[in-house]
């Protein structure tokens, strides 16, 4: 019988990260003359990879260079300026004790990933940290990422299930198969996500338990 699992985006799911991506993109942006953006606007980019973000939000730079800067500068925010949602320090470690298995898929540079779920004191509760890199470069909306994960964690889709905060997560848990529910208080409202036709959608991280019980057999 596979394992039951559980598998997570990260930014806006996990962690609060949207104050330190905003200050890196606004360093980018001051380096082209641009001026800064309210974290309100950057957060509706986040969650489609950097070069997506980079490209629609300091437009003039060659998107490759800005990358580059921004991570450069990332490297010096990253942990001050990111914190665990709410819900998300209680519920991870109780989902581990009730027997689930669990992977985190996101769009984000896996080595800020996973030097970040380390940081954050998440590293014991995840099999696996997943990237783009991991994958042949090919990320969410893709499913090959949460293929991998199902791979990683030895389960079977439809007994596992994709937690996210976006319209970009509900498509790609879509095209592999799994069940997926939709945190609000990320990048999307309730509006935006209901749209996209997730399974559950929850308020609140902490609700994830009460749909989760433990794992038998």
């Amino acid at each position: 019988m596979p394992s039951r699992a559980a598998l997570f985006d990260f930014d806006g799911t996990l962690a609060d990260s949207f104050t330190a991506i905003t200050a890196s993109t606004n360093h980018v942006r001051e380096l082209y003359g641009l001026p800064p953006l309210p974290e309100a606007e950057v957060r509706v980019h986040v969650g489609f990879g950097l070069d997506d973000l980079l490209r629609n939000l300091v437009p003039v730079a060659p998107t490759a260079e800005a990358v580059a800067k921004y991570r450069v500068h990332h490297q010096t925010v990253i942990h001050s300026l990111t914190r665990l949602m709410p819900g998300v320090g209680e519920a991870i470690p109780e989902l581990a004790r009730r027997g689930y298995r669990m992977a985190v898929c996101s769009n984000k540079k896996v080595e800020f990933t996973r030097d970040l779920v380390a940081g954050l004191g998440l590293g014991p509760y995840f099999e696996a940290v997943l990237g783009p890199e991991d994958v042949g470069d090919r990320p969410k909306p893709d499913p090959a990422m949460l293929v991998e994960g199902l791979k990683r964690l030895s389960a079977a889709p439809h007994d596992a299930v994709y937690v996210g905060d976006m319209g970009i997560d509900v498509q790609t848990a879509r095209a592999a198969g799994v069940p997926v529910w939709i945190v609000l208080g990320g990048a999307s409202g309730r509006e935006d996500v209901t749209k996209t036709g997730p399974d559950r959608v929850l308020p609140h991280f902490a609700e994830v338990l009460e749909h989760l019980p433990a794992v038998r057999g």
